[in-house]
């Protein structure tokens, strides 16, 4: 089969050929439909992640149809299409395992689909049984191979941040997180402001349901938010910890500061500002299984598919340069005929 492969940090994805895995206990082979190309292929690629390993095949936003099944494991039946993300598997017996939350394991390094284990970047892809999920039907498993990433950060964080109707939600960042979130946020009943650098992305947010538009460039964040009357949550999709730091001042009272993207800078906050007004800062990492069909359900239900290009695994090394240079736009999928 043809893969591509992240042989050592700061090195280009190459195109390989390997033999077709063979699933083993408890493991499903899943020939793949498409995988999402994601900022986080750039983290590992710079060496960012410390539990990351090399070489590997990256990809975590895999959608396909089950190939085979290993020893020990009955479902999902062959033929059925699934989606795979960015938890390839947990210890099973941790607190937080047996609560649902796996991704929360207690078990370090936690296993991370394609950083360090074998993802979607090839034409197969070997998933942990429990760690595969059903896609629903009416779902496009190429345009939504995005949800398996993008769309469970985005939904996961708003609702873990309290977000409900009525909410008024501010996202930072018009990236692929930003815009799920804007999408997410507006089905939910939430009233949406967006916060970016430019106004470049200001028509495709205000098609999304964000009914303010604030650019940093021409005004203080926090003091537009707080002319709007101030957000419930901030969430904070940018790769930079300064840009939610800057919002902070737009919090209502029992507001929280979401962090779903973050660059090195510690994360501080006047004290007096969280007790004085009740607020909350938190961080959510994408999510577990059930997570994924929530989200995934939720798409479905409201019609919300990214918008995506599609390109062949050939294109990818090209494609994940330009990612790391900072001059690729859009969203791109690597489809398999």
């Amino acid at each position: 089969m043809r893969s591509a492969l992240l042989s050592a940090p700061g090195k280009p994805l190459e195109i390989v050929e390997r033999e077709v895995p063979e699933p083993g206990p408890g493991e499903i082979l899943v020939k793949v439909t498409a995988c999402g190309m994601c900022f986080s292929e750039i983290n590992h690629l710079r060496g960012h992640y410390a539990f990351g390993t090399f070489p590997v095949v990256p990809g975590h936003e895999i959608s396909g149809v089950v190939a085979a099944l290993g020893a020990g494991v009955g479902w999902p039946a062959v033929g059925t299409r699934v989606g795979a993300a960015w938890p390839y598997g947990s210890c099973g017996h941790c607190d937080q395992c047996v609560r649902g939350d796996q991704i929360l394991c207690g078990e370090l390094p936690r296993q991370v689909t394609g950083v360090n284990r074998d993802g979607g970047y090839g034409e197969y892809f070997v998933g942990r049984s429990g760690f595969v999920t059903p896609l629903p039907d009416g779902l496009d498993p190429v345009a939504g191979a995005p949800l398996m990433c993008a769309g469970i950060t985005a939904f996961n964080g708003l609702r873990q941040a309290g977000a409900v109707a009525g909410s008024k939600v501010a996202v930072l960042g018009t990236g692929g997180v930003g815009m799920m979130a804007v999408r997410f946020a507006a089905a939910m009943g939430a009233r949406v402001a967006v916060v970016s650098r430019s106004r470049r992305a200001e028509d495709e947010a205000r098609r999304f349901g964000a009914e303010q538009f604030v650019a940093t460039a021409e005004e203080d964040p926090a003091g537009a938010l707080r002319a709007w009357g101030g957000a419930d949550v901030i969430m904070n999709t940018a790769p930079d910890t300064g840009t939610g730091l800057a919002a902070f001042g737009g919090l209502r009272p029992d507001g929280t500061l979401l962090y779903l993207g973050f660059g090195a800078a510690n994360v501080e906050v006047p004290p007096a500002a969280l007790v004085s007004n009740r607020l909350r800062v938190m961080g959510v990492p994408s999510g577990s299984p059930h997570d994924l069909r929530d989200t995934l359900d939720f798409a479905v239900a409201h019609g919300i598919v990214p918008e995506v290009t599609t390109v062949p695994l050939d294109d990818a090394p090209r494609i994940l340069t330009d990612m790391d240079a900072g001059v690729h736009r859009g969203r791109a999928v690597i489809a398999f005929g």
